[in-house]
């Protein structure tokens, strides 16, 4: 009888204490998720703006912002912005940086729309059946350009926003001499299906996006190129004498950028089949942003692959936002500034709040583990020891 008289009380307690546990331990992995240092705290900083520019859009013109169509163009549109950003970042792991990446896009697309076009003239057929493998030269492409620059900045030395600047121009010059500033258009019907098709209403070209995310993600952390990357760009001289082949790590590295912008470029096409030299110019400083925005160090030495995912889709609700209240694409612009001014200071400020305590540490002497009372005798004595070493030179030399 006094078991069944316990149960119903015990039970309510029981739930209340494992409800308030859980609740506990996701309040305990929030606070770990946005103030963790380093790599996670771009993607903690990027969860709490991509939802305060949802909410802010969403309170601002529901019926524009919130619409299927919408939010469809905002999946369509960020893939190929987000994989050139994830480029920027694995060279900026290296502390280098690549301002060639929108050219080498750009001259992928206008080579697989110039072999599709050529191909199609002839035998349409043939060339819509030979798709995958334009696409695949036209990635070519883009490895080749990002291996030019990796051996410029690995052998030759040249310094990276350099060597990337004068490739920038070369592979632009190059496309607008081919295209004669003109646009090219077709595609393969490839592309154009991807381009348009989704999966449980999600874009195929998303879904892309996220897989090559994924495999970046383990490319940096659990392969040993991803390993000597971050060493790299950490410390150098560490590096070096860690007997890491530097040279041959920062010509992978700029490969692989290159073979990201070049699937970029083939992703430009997938969204429009058009290709010229000039497009996505404002893309150059706009994937610094979204890279510097998700948490890559400038310098080098760590990145979250998670927080340019979500800084990608951060500015690209902003922009769609900016478009549903009508703002001009200027004011995008300033608003892009503005974001990560105060991302920077946000940065400054915590990073200034965590070294404080640090710094005031090392002000008990070293070696003494009892009260404040005994050391100050020690500091004393010590002080009174010092001058008798400093003028013991002096009464040498008088005498």
């Amino acid at each position: 009888m006094s078991l069944d008289s316990k149960t119903p009380t015990e039970t309510p307690q029981a739930n209340v204490g494992s409800v308030r546990e859980a609740n506990n331990r996701l309040g305990e992995w929030t606070r770990r998720f946005v103030r963790r240092p380093g790599v996670d705290r771009g993607a903690g900083r990027m969860v709490i703006a991509l939802v305060l520019a949802i909410a802010l859009f969403a309170f601002l013109n529901p019926r524009v912002f919130l619409s299927p169509i919408n939010l469809q163009n905002i999946a369509v549109a960020a893939p190929e912005i987000g994989i050139i950003a994830i480029a920027m970042m694995v060279v900026m792991l290296t502390g280098g940086i690549d301002l060639s990446l929108v050219a080498i896009a750009n001259f992928s697309a206008i080579t697989i729309s110039t072999l599709y076009t050529s191909i199609a003239e002839s035998d349409p057929a043939l060339a819509d059946s030979l798709g995958i493998v334009i696409v695949l030269v036209g990635v070519l492409v883009g490895m080749l350009g990002g291996a030019i620059n990796g051996f410029l900045v690995s052998v030759v030395g040249i310094t990276p926003i350099l060597a990337t600047l004068a490739t920038m121009q070369i592979y632009n010059g190059l496309a607008i001499v081919w295209t004669g500033g003109s646009t090219l258009y077709g595609a393969p019907a490839l592309l154009s299906g991807i381009g348009g098709a989704a999966v449980a209403n999600i874009p195929v070209l998303f879904i892309i996006f996220i897989v090559v995310a994924l495999l970046i993600a383990v490319l940096i952390n659990r392969t040993a190129l991803g390993r000597m990357i971050q060493l790299e760009g950490a410390n150098p001289v560490a590096a070096q004498y860690s007997a890491i082949p530097r040279r041959w790590v920062l010509l992978k590295t700029y490969t692989v950028a290159g073979v990201l912008a070049g699937l970029a470029g083939a992703l430009f096409i997938a969204r429009n089949p058009t290709a010229s030299a000039d497009y996505g110019s404002s893309y150059v400083l706009l994937v610094i942003v979204i890279a510097v925005l998700g948490g890559t160090n400038p310098t080098g030495g760590f990145a979250s692959v998670l927080g340019v995912v979500l800084a990608t889709l951060t500015l690209q609700v902003v922009s769609s936002g900016f478009t549903a209240v009508r703002l001009s694409s200027y004011e995008y612009a300033i608003a892009q500034g503005v974001i990560l001014i105060a991302v920077m200071v946000f940065d400054s400020v915590s990073t200034s709040r965590i070294k404080k305590p640090k710094r005031s540490k090392p002000s008990s002497p070293t070696g003494s583990s009892g009260s404040s009372d005994s050391s100050a005798p020690s500091s004393s004595s010590t002080a009174t020891s010092t001058p008798s070493v400093t003028s013991s030179p002096a009464s040498s030399t008088r005498n």
